[in-house]
């Protein structure tokens, strides 16, 4: 049996969503009401997305510093991409 394959776009697939506001900010957890010390610095991102009826929506999570850094660097290949088109 062969391992499902990720769902992959191609140049003529349809975008449904676009990106319209991408935000983020450093942050450190210093306790919580489990913890007395976390020192925890985590980055919070906040998307706004626009449908294709163009209504917009708040997409918002938190990242470590090591998931950031690799969101940061797919996006700068994804525009690497998109530039050759």
């Amino acid at each position: 049996m062969e391992a499902p394959s990720e769902p992959r776009l191609d140049a003529k697939s349809e975008v449904t969503n676009q990106l319209v506001d991408f935000q983020w900010k450093l942050g450190m957890a210093v306790s919580s009401d489990t913890c007395r010390s976390l020192k925890y610095p985590y980055v919070a991102v906040m998307l706004k997305v626009a449908d294709h009826s163009g209504q917009v929506k708040t997409k918002c999570f938190e990242m470590t510093i090591p998931q950031f850094q690799n969101f940061y660097r797919q996006f700068k290949e994804i525009a690497a991409v998109i530039e050759t088109v």
